[in-house]
């Protein structure tokens, strides 16, 4: 996805009967034991010696070899840490003296490939450009990280530049890491732009990963992918070292199985004063008591996600919250989507050249207008699925003193900020609002490029306004899972996280991936699909 895009009891499960067998070799791809299970629960077995965080590490990459690099060959890893397995033998050392860094001690994270950290692997954002981007510096978050005593196994691949570079983009795509699969079926999209980070989670490829998003690129992949995903509140962690497009919407966040692990990473990963154990102050009654506005507008037009959504409103009732439906809404700003788009193009281009004028030194691109000029050198590698129309309109933009932005930026941020989200909980006194996270994952289209279905959901209004929204999984449609999306006001990360995690503990659809070619790998699908006439 574009940085702009992007009943009381349950349906019943999918038969896995409606999925044809695993073949042996496919049997190999499923996750066994520890590995298949969550961020906590890793942690615990690290913390009672059944694991050590060499034994998990080296594991992770003998998982990532066989399942990304070969087998179902998801893509979703672009490198290896050459430094993990040294990183994790000296964790296992300081735990046998009593020294143990943090809740995240040993525990294995993947980072997306545009954001910094000091081990000699490259930063690159899936770009020839940048292949040689290896800055020997972490971003505070990676930092943050490393004190809590995570293992930084890796880099994800990601759709190129965080999908910023043109209209016609493919997700999950990049020029160095190729097309990253989804694993639950290998020709759907994986959405963007952390695609990666969301399949290596789902394939058990990590504990945890780190995605960024600019507008749904946790939100989207997650939902996609079928895990927890955290776009926490702009400038609850700092974007300090790692690739931009906006200064006014972008943030990292945590991308894994639990509500748990995504919290838990936060902690460590959040910078300053705003700094706090989220884990600590997760409540599995948050919902009791509360008012939940459903976003019936942004429910779109499936009807196999108006059921799965049905259920969840349901499940979010029965655990004592008070349910209000809101069927209209529309932004308060005109032309409002090319309003949001102005403001991109102008930020992108300020941060792009600041970042680039300050990269490794053997980086040869100094500006957008050097980085535009090498793709067309490189036409044949980094032009040969879609062009750079995002790149050299965002380069003809001016200042970020020009009128034409300030007045953008404001009238966006203000329709879905304070028109927008704010307005919704005032209105109608409510705590958090829920609506589905994304629409089924389409087909990957290398000739189309992104082709989506009637969009569901709202995380445009958190992604512009800069406010928390945290997705969980809901169920899954003949296979591919969608997620239930909570939001909530500005530094409100707690409590959303809360909601999410009162919901989670009820139902529990996380559903592991089963590495399908196609919708036609079920049974169900393959037999409507026969002709029966002759």
């Amino acid at each position: 996805m574009s940085a702009l895009a992007l009943i009381s009891c349950a349906p019943p499960q999918e038969d896995a009967a409606s999925v044809h067998p695993a073949s042996t070799d496919d049997a190999a791809y499923f996750a066994q034991g520890w590995m298949a299970e969550t961020l906590p629960d890793v942690a615990a077995r690290l913390k009672s010696g059944e694991l050590t965080a060499e034994e998990a590490t080296a594991a992770y990459i003998k998982r990532i070899e066989a399942v990304d690099w070969a087998g179902p060959e998801l893509q979703s890893v672009l490198a290896l840490n050459p430094n993990a397995l040294a990183d994790a033998r000296a964790l296992d050392a300081k735990r046998e003296r009593g020294e143990t860094l943090g809740p995240l001690h040993g525990v294995p994270i993947l980072l997306k490939d545009n954001i910094e950290s000091k081990d000699p692997v490259a930063t690159t954002a899936g770009a020839l450009a940048l292949k040689d981007n290896i800055t020997e510096r972490d971003s505070p978050l990676v930092a943050g990280l490393r004190e809590a005593g995570a293992v930084i196994l890796g880099k994800t691949n990601l759709s190129q530049w965080a999908n910023f570079r043109s209209n016609d983009s493919m997700s999950g795509w990049s020029a160095l890491g190729g097309q990253v699969r989804n694993p639950h079926m290998l020709d759907r999209n994986p959405c963007g732009s952390s695609s990666g980070s969301g399949a290596a989670v789902t394939a058990s490829l990590a504990a945890g990963a780190v995605g960024t998003e600019t507008n749904g690129s946790i939100i989207c992949p997650s939902n996609a992918n079928g895990v927890v995903g955290f776009k926490p509140t702009v400038g609850l962690i700092s974007q300090l070292y790692i690739v931009p497009i906006s200064s006014s919407q972008d943030t990292a966040g945590p991308m894994t199985k639990s509500v748990t692990g995504a919290a838990m990473m936060l902690s460590a990963m959040a910078t300053g004063e705003a700094r706090t154990d989220f884990a600590a102050a997760l409540d599995a009654e948050a919902l009791n008591g509360a008012r939940v506005g459903v976003l019936r507008f942004a429910e779109g037009s499936n009807a196999d996600i108006i059921k799965l959504f049905d259920a969840a409103i349901a499940d979010i009732e029965s655990a004592g919250a008070e349910i209000v439906e809101i069927e209209d809404f529309e932004p308060s700003a005109e032309n409002f989507w090319v309003k949001s788009r102005i403001v991109l193009d102008y930020e992108f281009k300020a941060t792009i050249n600041e970042y680039l004028d300050d990269a490794a030194p053997h980086v040869l691109t100094r500006s957008l207008d050097e980085l535009i000029a090498f793709n067309r050198e490189n036409v044949d590698v980094e032009l040969a699925l879609f062009d750079q129309s995002i790149f050299e309109g965002a380069n003809e933009k001016g200042g970020l003193d020009d009128e034409d932005y300030i007045t953008a930026r404001d009238d966006v941020q203000t329709a879905a900020g304070r028109d927008g989200i704010d307005r919704l909980l005032d209105e109608y006194d409510l705590d958090v609002l829920v609506s589905p996270s994304g629409p089924v994952a389409s087909r990957i289209d290398p000739i189309n490029g992104d082709v989506w279905p009637n969009w569901a959901g709202a995380g445009y209004l958190a992604a512009i306004a800069g406010y928390p929204h945290l997705t969980v999984p809901m169920g899954t449609v003949h296979g591919v899972p969608v997620g239930v999306s909570f939001m909530g006001a500005k530094d409100q990360d707690a409590s959303v996280l809360s909601y999410g995690f009162a919901y989670e503990q009820r139902t529990k659809h996380l559903t592991e991936p089963q590495y399908l070619s196609s919708a036609e790998s079920r049974s169900e699908i393959k037999e409507a699909m026969k002709r029966r006439v002759r």
